[in-house]
Parts: C-alpha cells; structure tokens; sequence
C-alpha cells in the first residue's frame, strides 16, 4: 500500500544553476519528511537540468520533469494537476527555506481548518546569501484581505502553504494574471476561506536589485489593478487600488530607483555588509548623482565603522 505524501512542494525551475542546489537542499534536510518534491525545469538553457537529474537520482521523493519552456503559470498548475499532497507548498529555485518551515505551517492549517493558505515572516537575503533585514509579515486574517485588496501581495508566495482542496476549488493559478497570478490567487483563495501569516520566519528571500526591466514592472502594476478590480467585483464591493511600486525592486524613474536603493543600502551597512551597501550607494548615485544621501551612503559603506547591535535603529 502507498502512503500518500502530505505535502507536496511545487518548485518550477528555469535557467537557476547557481542557486537551485541550495534550495533542493532546504526542501530535503525538513523536520517535516512526509512529502513530495515536484521539479520541472522549464526549457533551462543553463545548467539546471543536470544538477536537477542528479538530484531526483539520490531522493526518490522528488519527481522531476524536463520540457520545453511554458512559462510560470502554465508550469504551476502542471505541478497542481501532478500533486498528491493534502498542503501545496511554493518553493523557488533561488530561496532557501529553513528547516522546521514545512512542520510549522502544516501544523498550523491543522490546528486552523478555517485557514486555506499560511505563509510567514522572511529574511531578505542578497545574492549571495547574507541576511540583510528581517520582514514581518501582518498575520491576521482582516489585515492581510485588507491589504489584498488594494493591491498588495501580502503574503510571500515562496513562504505559502496552500491546501490542495482549496486551490483546485479556485481553479488553480489564472493563465490571464500574468506577473500577478499570486495576487489573483490569493484574493480568490480569500473568499472561500482565511488567509494567515506565521509570526516565524519561514523563508531566506533572495532577491536581485537588477532582475526586472521597467516594462515588465509596469504591466505587472496594471495587472495588479485589474486582479483587484476583478476581486471587487466578485465581492461586490467598491475598492481602491493603493499599492506603491514593489519595495523589493528597483523602478523605472530615476527618484523610485534611487529611494530603493537607499533602504537596501541602509539594510545592508546595518547588517555588516560593506560591499553590498557599496554597490547600491553606486546604483543610487548613478540613478542621481547630486542627491546627498547617495554619496554619504557609499562614505560610510566604505569608510564609517558599522553600528553595533545597541546602536542600529529599527526601518
């Protein structure tokens, strides 16, 4: 008799060679060993599919599909329809979740059954894995549909836990919400049921000040607002639209830019990180180079002490 897995972790893969060994890892060395690691790579042009195959040869837990590229969402509800598990788990190719992630969140859906989806507070990691900021996130139900609806992703997609029976009930993930489909997902799992967030870390979050283009952050605004205008309509209610540009990215003018990295830098120096907040007084000056701050943020990433733990404010 085959015992199904609890849980079933969705991890699509493209072109992530650097990093996807690291994140497999995180999934494998769980307190939580009851579940299912789905794999597709995507049409990977670099060399994730030989460290994928040598990886699904070791742990018979991961199941591991090659293809052609599909695109991110068709890839999502591939995985939905191949799932097994009771709890769907999102993973990417470049995070690292902690160890005890898995136990914590599917404990808290069983002690919850009102609750649909789970995520958790993150650390914000640069890309090479050093902690810059720790992000909590709000936990309770009314916040976080609150904060849906006027356009804020409120709960980290790579920190979700999702039961299987309610994202099926939905419909999966929408081909038509593309660069927001966790935004549309969410709004729509928050009218079958709750929504919630572990005061726990449950994710290394790395993120890449230069991954998105300009273009696709603008269309993934208007996507954004039509998600919600969409989840006003169905809820029939008159909503807003109120959400700034992505704090984790930088944005096309050169004011947003130089305002994002200005905190990154900040979080960066307070965490010790001197070439890290280098670079991003560099990235802000060439953003703006006669704005003060950026020049006093590459000063002291190069020259002043970094604060101590009794001296660092809180962001």
């Amino acid at each position: 008799m085959t015992t199904l897995p609890l849980v079933s972790v969705l991890l699509p893969v493209y072109n992530a060679d650097r990093y996807i060994a690291q994140a497999i890892e995180s999934i494998l060395n769980q307190t939580l060993t009851n579940f299912e690691l789905l794999i597709i790579d995507d049409g990977s042009t670099d060399g994730s599919a030989q460290i994928l195959q040598a990886y699904a040869a070791q742990d018979q837990r991961i199941r591991l599909l090659v293809r052609e590229n599909r695109g991110l969402i068709s890839t999502l509800n591939e995985m939905l329809q191949q799932a097994k598990g009771e709890f769907l788990a999102r993973m990417d190719a470049d995070d690292l979740s902690l160890p005890d992630r898995l136990q914590q969140q599917v404990q808290f859906l069983q002690q919850h059954p009102e609750v649909v989806c789970v995520g958790g507070a993150f650390d914000l990691i640069d890309p090479q894995g050093r902690t810059v900021q720790w992000i909590p996130m709000p936990q309770s139900n009314a916040e976080i549909q609150q904060m849906l609806l006027i356009g804020r992703t409120i709960i980290n997609h790579p920190c979700a836990l999702i039961r299987r029976s309610a994202l099926l009930q939905i419909g999966g993930y929408d081909p038509e919400m593309r660069t927001v489909e966790d935004l549309d997902m969410l709004l729509k799992l928050g009218e079958i049921g709750e929504l919630a967030n572990l005061p726990e870390v449950v994710l290394k979050y790395r993120f890449h000040p230069n991954s998105v283009s300009a273009q696709n952050i603008l269309f993934q605004t208007q996507m954004a607002q039509l998600a919600c205008q969409r989840a006003w309509k169905r809820r029939g209610i008159a909503g807003t639209y109120d959400s700034p540009q992505p704090w984790y990215r930088p944005t096309p003018d050169p004011a947003s830019r130089q305002a994002f990295f200005h905190r990154y830098g900040w979080w960066a120096f307070c965490a010790g990180l001197r070439l890290t907040a280098a670079d991003c007084g560099i990235q802000a000056i060439r953003a703006n180079p006669r704005t003060i701050e950026s020049w006093k943020l590459l000063i002291c990433a190069l020259l002043k002490p970094i604060p101590s733990a009794k001296d660092k404010k809180p962001v």
